[in-house]
């Protein structure tokens, strides 16, 4: 009954001490601490709170049994710990506060069963310096820990040999009852707090891990939508090697196929529309262009303005992207013929494709974007300046290239200023035999 009272008096006083535990580790902890360090001290004043509860019952019960033992060393730990504890709260110094506090736990314990006796008429509580290696192992490491259990060890051999050698074989003041009774109690003491800090421990490490998991979850989420974001603003492949590196990106290309997809008398519909009217129009006119190009399998460059600039030939695994720039000029065609939402605005393009040699790189340090630049750059834009409305005008080199497949209106000889004469060919359709 006394060992049932005891484990339960002991598990009463520990369901107690998480509230003021956890306000002493508040005043113990600084803000600035690791979560591995908050939880080394935690467990440390955790071990240390654990460990004057069980003297304090310890004592009690030997004095409940009517066996009056000395109560110097039990108290004296006591006064002991509690002033480490202040000398700790006003130094911080967490380093000579572990090492004296684990010192007490070894060295204690061994005091106690040299005033009493023997191991045996102690009930073997030095069973309880075990738990300075212990502590030692979850305040500071595994490897830090040896030497505190190497101390252990040696004191329980120096205390074997006393018993051994110094035997008298006087009888002990202790009855065998109350030895084995303490014994069960002092077993109980050590088993109830070794597994109380692994338990803590294993709680602390759990919700780290789980916190972890939940900052990696939502770095993860974030990561998804940075790239996303870097997606919609740069090509796909633009962005993939503008993640694995940092180095500037810039691209000659021998042969690209440009379009630029101006609209007809913009300015006119934007001073009938309201500005938020314009912005909505023009994102819903874009986002349909951006359908479009990715459908085809082209790169989006930018708009400028009330034009839609987009390029084929960027990217390796596209070989026919003067088709499709010749596809999406006419799928663009046809949106606006069929689609009411432009129809109803009267709404035409002014298309101009060049195709020809241009360089490629990202600019910018916060607000970058791939651009174009070049010859071939400059032509598309001309063209598309000299395009009528709802027509389609391309260059020599991008006729050359789809005259067997398209239909194309008769050449134009037009004057550009800066470049002279150039031919160019208003496209009309896909032949009728290569229509897919």
């Amino acid at each position: 009954m006394a060992v049932l009272a005891a484990k339960s008096a002991i598990s009463s006083a520990v369901s107690e001490t998480p509230g003021w535990l956890r306000r002493l580790a508040d005043a113990a902890i600084d803000p600035g601490d690791s979560e591995d360090l908050r939880l080394r001290k935690s467990l440390l004043l955790l071990a240390a709170g654990l460990m004057n509860i069980a003297a304090v019952l310890w004592l009690a019960i030997y004095w409940v049994m009517g066996l009056k033992l000395p109560t110097s060393l039990p108290l004296g730990y006591q006064v002991a710990s509690a002033l480490l504890l202040i000398y700790y709260l006003k130094t911080k110094n967490f380093d000579h506060y572990r090492v004296a506090q684990l010192a007490l736990f070894l060295f204690v314990p061994f005091a106690i069963q040299w005033s009493i006796g023997s191991f045996v008429t102690s009930s073997g509580i030095v069973l309880l310096a075990l738990l300075a290696p212990i502590g030692a192992m979850v305040v500071y490491g595994h490897r830090e820990s040896i030497p505190w259990f190497f101390a252990y060890a040696v004191l329980m051999v120096m205390s074997g040999c006393f018993d051994f050698f110094l035997d008298n074989d006087k009888p002990s003041e202790v009855p065998m009852r109350t030895i084995a009774v303490f014994f069960v109690l002092n077993f109980s003491i050590l088993s109830t707090i070794v597994f109380l800090l692994l338990r803590y421990f294993v709680q602390q490490k759990d919700t780290f891990q789980t916190e972890l998991a939940a900052q990696h979850d939502l770095l993860h989420s974030e990561r998804e939508k940075s790239e996303k974001l870097l997606s919609s603003i740069l090509p796909p492949h633009i962005a993939d090697r503008l993640k694995d590196r940092h180095s500037t990106i810039a691209d000659g290309f021998a042969d690209v196929t440009v379009m630029f997809a101006d609209i007809v008398n913009f300015t006119r519909l934007a001073e009938e529309l309201t500005p938020t009217e314009v912005v909505s129009f023009l994102n819903e006119v874009f986002t349909r262009l951006d359908h479009l190009s990715a459908r085809h399998g082209l790169d989006k460059i930018k708009t400028i303005g009330d034009a839609y600039m987009v390029a084929g030939g960027l990217d390796d695994t596209r070989h026919y992207y003067v088709d499709a720039i010749a596809d999406m000029a006419l799928d663009l065609q046809e949106m606006v013929r069929s689609d009411r939402s432009f129809s109803r605005h009267n709404m035409a393009f002014h298309i101009g494709i060049a195709t020809g040699p241009a360089v490629a790189g990202v600019i910018g340090a916060t607000r970058f974007i791939y651009d174009l630049w070049g010859d071939t750059v400059n032509i598309a834009s001309r063209i598309t300046s000299e395009a009528s409305g709802g027509s389609i005008v391309v260059d020599r080199t991008t006729y050359r290239r789809l005259a067997s497949r398209y239909e194309f209106g008769e050449p134009r000889n037009v004057v550009f200023k800066g470049k002279g004469e150039m031919w160019v060919y208003q496209l009309l359709g896909r032949k009728a035999d290569m229509t897919v």
